[in-house]
């Protein structure tokens, strides 16, 4: 882009007026029930498992089915939402999984839990290809990874909500009214999203000078893909590895934190959550601030490339004390040290978050999540089983933790080797030509 072209895009922001962040403040808020849902199971393990009497294997075996599911529905998912359009597609997913989640209230065996939590995994896989659809819709390449980072933050703003929320409605009313009254209430949103999104051209309340703004970077023309091109291009890989090793870990922490918590520092339901709250209080603050670090970045005059990698390499560093954590007696130095790790990894998933935005056409973006969520799904598959018998064989989280701490690292190398440069590509045209640009 010219000189001049960036002078003009660069008044037209300061000119714009914010409606865009109204549409990442729907995304945020769906990304928080979003998980309220999926993580009520992880706070209220200790309950149900002494009412239903799971063991350590039946409680991985029904996490290992909700990855499942959504290893199926996010590629589905993705191909979903490039054909229907983020807004019905988002309202359709979401209607899904809240149906799903009232479901939970009224099952009583593993086999009937494990059913309601594949129906779960199906519908909530549509949340991330609808939100990134939609930030793709709706911002410049250069607020894109701060976008993603905000609406990604709503995944720790349910993470708090969960343990200080469901413990104390739960031991009041039970478990069964607990995710009957949080589907009902989900609602809300649903109403909202349909009432409020809209495409930003066929929005009344987006002036010219912010359309103006979010369609400033150059959109190749291209028809619409199918799969065997995305599969057949490095860069999709360079997305779909690093999510196949990053997202188990964090669906480790999902799903598993209270219970470690619990096993080593003697935590139960009534008093796991202000722990749990602060981790994920530093969560949300890497959220936004990994975003922010790579926006900043390229506003600086970084590369995309550049920014990018620099900054998933500091949150890979900001991840690995968590290795120590097994050994730390201390509860709050543990909380630290997991709040630092949980940080690192949303910082460097808001970044992960918005490569497919960054290099592929909007047309294709869905479909490229979708094949990085599956992959990911897979690993959070592979990670339930893995828990499940590292904890009935030793009872200990030390190798789970060893494999968090080095996992960001793979994950970064794997990017860099499959996507040097992280030029944009379209998967239906001629390869762009190569520019030198190394982190």
């Amino acid at each position: 882009m010219s000189g001049e072209s960036d002078a003009i895009v660069a008044g037209a922001a300061r000119r714009a007026r914010g409606y865009r962040w109204v549409i990442c403040g729907l995304l945020f808020a769906a990304t928080a029930i979003n998980y309220i849902d999926r993580q009520m199971i992880g706070v209220l393990k200790p309950l149900l498992q002494a009412d239903l009497g799971w063991s350590e294997g039946q409680y991985a075996d029904i996490v290992f089915w909700f990855q499942a599911a959504y290893a199926l529905g996010y590629i589905g998912m993705g191909r979903f939402m490039d054909f229907a359009g983020a807004r019905f597609g988002y309202a359709a997913a979401f209607a899904f999984w809240t149906l799903a989640h009232v479901a939970h209230g009224l099952v009583h065996s593993v086999a009937q839990f494990a059913m309601v939590r594949f129906a779960l995994g199906l519908g909530e896989s549509g949340n991330f290809p609808a939100g990134l659809k939609a930030v793709a819709e709706w911002f410049p390449q250069r607020e894109r990874a701060l976008a993603i980072g905000i609406f990604n933050a709503g995944a720790n703003v349910g993470a708090i909500v969960t343990p200080l929320l469901i413990p104390a409605v739960a031991l009041a009313y039970g478990w069964r009214f607990a995710f009957v009254a949080t589907g009902v209430l989900s609602i809300v949103w649903l109403i909202a999203w349909i009432a409020i999104y809209r495409a930003p051209e066929k929005h009344d309340r987006v002036s010219a000078e912010e359309l103006a703004l979010i369609r400033s970077d150059p959109e190749p023309s291209v028809e619409r893909l199918p799969w065997r091109r995305l599969f057949a291009v490095r860069e999709t890989w360079a997305y779909a590895v690093p999510k196949f090793l990053t997202d188990p870990i964090w669906w480790m922490f999902l799903f598993w934190l209270p219970d470690f918590l619990g096993r080593r520092y003697g935590l139960d339901l009534r008093s796991f959550g202000p722990p749990l709250v602060a981790i994920y209080v530093l969560s949300d603050a890497g959220s936004v601030i990994g975003g922010w670090a790579s926006s900043r970045m390229i506003k600086a005059g970084l590369t995309p490339n550049r920014a990018r990698k620099f900054t998933m390499l500091a949150c890979a560093v900001a991840v690995l004390p968590i290795v120590t954590v097994q050994y730390v007696d201390s509860l709050w130095i543990a909380v630290l040290l997991i709040g630092l790790a949980t940080a690192g990894h949303q910082a460097f998933s808001a970044n992960l978050l918005t490569l497919p935005s960054d290099i592929f056409p909007r047309a294709a973006v869905g479909s490229v999540v979708g094949i990085g969520g599956t992959a990911g799904a897979i690993g959070g598959m592979l990670i339930a089983k893995f828990i499940g018998y590292v904890l009935d064989v030793s009872g200990s989280y030390a190798l789970v933790f060893a494999v968090a701490g080095g996992a960001y690292f793979v994950a970064l190398a794997a990017l860099h080797l499959l996507s040097p440069r992280l030029i944009p590509v379209n998967p239906g045209a001629t390869p762009a030509p190569v520019i030198e640009d190394h982190p």
